[in-house]
C-alpha cells in the first residue's frame, strides 16, 4: 500500500510500516500544502492512505468521491502513537477509499 505521512505525522512510525511504501510531504516537497491541495496531490500521484494527526481534517474535507483514505492519529506524540501500532495496522488493512478513520491515542 502506498502511504502518505503528512507533516504532523511522527517519522519513527514509517519503521513499523515496512510492508508499506511510505513518503512523507516533506520529501515530497508538499509540506506547505494544505489539507486539500495535500490529498489532491498524494491521490493523483496514486497514494492510498493519508496518515495524520490533523483532527480537524474530518471537518474540512469532502471525501465522497476520493479514491483515498485518511487515518488520523489522535496524538502525534511518539510514545503515545508507538502504544497504538497494531490499531494502526488494522485501520490500514480494514480502511476503504474515500474513508476517514481515527487511531485513538
Amino acid at each position: 500500500m502506498r502511504i502518505l505521512f503528512d507533516h504532523n505525522t511522527p517519522r519513527p512510525l514509517r519503521r513499523y510500516l515496512t510492508e508499506h511504501s511510505v513518503d512523507t510531504a516533506r520529501e515530497k516537497g508538499w509540506a506547505e500544502f494544505r489539507n486539500g491541495n495535500l490529498l489532491d496531490n498524494a491521490e493523483g500521484e496514486g497514494y492510498e492512505v493519508l496518515i495524520t494527526a490533523d483532527q480537524s481534517m474530518r471537518y474540512q474535507q469532502n471525501m465522497v468521491q476520493r479514491q483515498i483514505a485518511v487515518i488520523v492519529l489522535l496524538s502525534n506524540r511518539w510514545p503515545r502513537v508507538q502504544q497504538k501500532i497494531e490499531d494502526l495496522r488494522t485501520a490500514l488493512e480494514t480502511i476503504e477509499p474515500g474513508e476517514f478513520r481515527e487511531v485513538p491515542a
